[in-house]
């Protein structure tokens, strides 16, 4: 579940509509032009950072793809979900301002939250708007292979509030007897199905037996807050489900603490070594910097969007030296053990750091 190599770069795409989901979110959709297909193309489950510039400064935020990846073809369109944040700088201005026609700064996707389309049954326990990526999973799978299955518990606030209600519903009806969808509010009581409340551990715990074999699922993907996140795996290790079958991306990290930050002391004369989009520079770490601050600083086009450690998109390979990182949301235990980190949240430990973020 890593993600695909190679530059990530902007470009300035179209936008040909604007569709209200809730109240509080909207999706938007950009037509790709057919001299950049091949640069958009993405696996199931992938991201795109989008950026704009107000009063001199950039603003970046990330948002999942939404819509099945095509099979055989680049995509003509790329669609995704944005849920407003109370003050969100970027969402609100999704909400109010973007109209057909105009045109964003749209950076090539990533994302290592994915699933390459296999035989066998999968099942994702998501929240509000960590439906986004498991609907593009799951509509992907189902599409492409006829034997697979695909189980979704999904927690939202109350009904109104659910994001992309048809087309979930539209997935039931298409695959009857491969898709179960099972919905719990938690604001809200519902006339059938499972009762209203919380998806936390403990109800997992005894929830997830009853509705499917849980020895026998192939892959679990957990998405939304993170402590829906948190509840869900630690619900799937108490059951005994192996590490490398469980995937996670965070959407949020503000309901849970973030990890304590000790001081940062640079070692003396730091210097970080970057390979990037095949181009390669060596410069000082300033003390206390990141050493994507150190890269940004010497070369702007590197990769990044929330630089908190959790949309993943300045992941890079240590090629040698020792760093340490403040906190890790993005990248799963198989990723860390075979040498990849967040640049964003990474500080030297030794004199000489080499990163590769092509690889």
């Amino acid at each position: 579940m890593t993600q695909e190599a190679g530059a990530a770069r902007f470009h300035r795409l179209p936008v040909t509509a604007v569709d209200r989901l809730t109240d509080d979110s909207v999706a938007l959709t950009f037509a790709v032009p057919d001299e950049l297909r091949e640069s958009y193309r993405y696996a199931p489950g992938q991201h795109l950072a989008l950026r704009r510039t107000v009063d001199g400064t950039e603003i970046r935020r990330t948002y999942s793809i939404c819509s099945p990846a095509p099979a055989d073809e680049a995509p003509r369109t790329l669609r995704v979900g944005v849920r407003q944040v109370d003050g969100g700088a970027f969402s609100t201005y999704a909400h109010k301002e973007i109209s057909v026609g105009d045109e964003l700064e749209v950076m090539t996707p990533a994302g290592g939250f994915t699933l390459a389309p296999a035989p066998g049954r999968y099942a994702a326990v998501v929240g509000g708007s960590g439906i986004t990526p498991v609907l593009c999973i799951a509509s992907t799978l189902l599409a492409r292979v006829p034997d697979a299955e695909f189980c979704l518990i999904r927690s939202d606030r109350t009904t109104a509030s659910t994001m992309f209600l048809e087309e979930v519903a539209d997935l039931k009806d298409r695959y009857p007897d491969r898709f179960q969808l099972v919905t719990v509010l938690s604001r809200e009581e519902q006339q059938a199905g499972i009762a209203g409340g919380r998806l936390d551990e403990e109800r997992l715990t005894a929830l997830l037996p009853a509705l499917l074999p849980v020895d026998r699922v192939a892959g679990w993907f957990l998405c939304g807050p993170l402590g829906l996140v948190q509840g869900a795996e630690r619900a799937l290790r108490g059951l005994g489900v192996r590490r490398d079958r469980v995937h996670e991306e965070i959407f949020h990290v503000d309901d849970g603490p973030a990890p304590a930050r000790t001081a940062v002391t640079t070692p003396a004369h730091s210097k970080v070594t970057a390979q990037l989009d095949g181009r390669s520079g060596s410069w000082p770490v300033q003390d206390g910097e990141s050493l994507l601050e150190t890269v940004l600083r010497n070369r702007p086009d590197a990769p990044y969007a929330c630089k908190g450690g959790v949309c993943g998109t300045c992941r890079a390979f240590l090629v040698s030296g020792k760093v340490r990182m403040d906190r890790n949301f993005a990248l799963e235990p198989e990723e860390t053990e075979a040498g990849y980190v967040l640049a964003c949240q990474s500080h030297p430990t030794t004199e000489e750091v080499e990163l590769d973020f092509d690889r």
